[in-house]
């Protein structure tokens, strides 16, 4: 059965605008499966070919939706995705990029302004919510026309969005979203105590107290282990909490004076790659992480806790004392 293409009409005009997507990648069979996955949504295809089609004085413009895939990351390779990051970013589009975590690090470090989607040896699926969450996002567009395969499609993708977001909010309860219903991630350093003093003349003045350090690594690190340990005999979803997972790594690596590199927080999360990035851009946007350029390589990227960040995790161990070796 033929698929209609799904029907876009902008909120701004009365005339209707077709979504499309692009698909660039130098294995045939990977990119005719980004294009079976595009029309599976009911996604027209505007363009197809190997990554030199994307660029060059040639290249066709971006629509809405870009789909890469870059599994092994030369230096001219970067140089060409970090210049597709800023023409993503100026167009306004939408790029989803697919790698290896052997060129994960410079991948990365590559795609800082365009807010892309980056999927580690994605599968299928990985790819398709990835389409998913942007046409879930987009403002500017709605559905104006859809078959009733499609709403069906549509709706099964919506699903599974929504599950996703469903574990998001067990893991972070909606307590902590802010007033106007904004970031989960309400992760805010508490406000600084003070503490009275006596001047000289006798009158009593408050001063702020002094900020407890950052804990001893080798403390955090034993509670790594610890919560590693658990791995050894019971699945790993039934704990899977990547955020505090990242949190104690890049406190440890703080306190001992090392930088971190995403590759390495990933492995740190103890969730799939493509997972752990979302998490690291939700918690950049939250202020708890944020990206520090290698000033030797400014391709490369290293992921460190924020001052606000570090003071948290500072004042939370600071309140458990003698409690934090029991601490799983």
């Amino acid at each position: 059965m033929a698929q209609s293409d799904f029907i876009y009409a902008s909120r701004d005009s009365a005339a209707g605008v077709k979504m499309s997507v692009s698909v660039y990648a130098d294995r045939v069979h990977v990119r005719a499966m980004l294009a079976d996955d595009a029309a599976a949504i009911g996604l027209p295809v505007l363009h197809s070919g190997g990554l030199d089609g994307l660029f060059g004085a040639d290249s066709p413009p971006l629509p809405q939706i870009v789909m890469v895939d870059c599994p092994d990351a030369s230096a001219d390779r970067l140089a060409q995705l970090a210049e597709l990051d800023v023409r993503v970013a100026q167009a306004g589009t939408n790029l989803i990029v697919s790698t290896s975590v052997a060129s994960l690090d410079g991948v990365f470090g590559c795609l800082d302004q365009s807010g892309a989607q980056i999927l580690v040896d994605p599968s299928r699926a990985e790819r398709t919510l990835a389409i998913g969450r942007i046409m879930a996002r987009d403002p500017h567009l709605r559905v104006a026309e859809l078959s009733e395969e499609d709403r069906l499609t549509l709706l099964r993708l919506t699903e599974q969005v929504s599950e996703m977001a469903a574990r998001l909010d067990r893991i972070v309860p909606p307590a902590a979203m802010d007033e106007e219903g904004g970031s989960a991630f309400r992760l805010e350093s508490p406000r600084p105590a003070f503490a009275q003093a006596s001047d000289a003349d006798g009158s009593e003045r408050l001063i702020r107290a002094a900020r407890p350090p950052l804990p001893d690594p080798r403390l955090i690190r034993r509670i790594i282990r610890q919560r590693q340990l658990r791995r050894r005999f019971f699945e790993g979803d039934l704990f899977a909490d990547p955020a505090w997972d990242m949190l104690l790594d890049l406190t440890a690596a703080r306190a001992e004076h090392i930088r971190v590199s995403v590759t390495s927080l990933c492995i740190a999360s103890a969730v799939p790659p493509t997972t752990a990035l979302r998490w690291i851009g939700q918690l950049t946007d939250a202020g708890l992480f944020q990206r520090v350029e290698d000033e030797a390589d400014r391709r490369r990227v290293f992921i460190a806790l924020t001052d606000q960040a570090a003071d948290a995790m500072a004042r939370y161990f600071a309140e458990l004392g003698s409690n934090a070796v029991r601490l799983v």
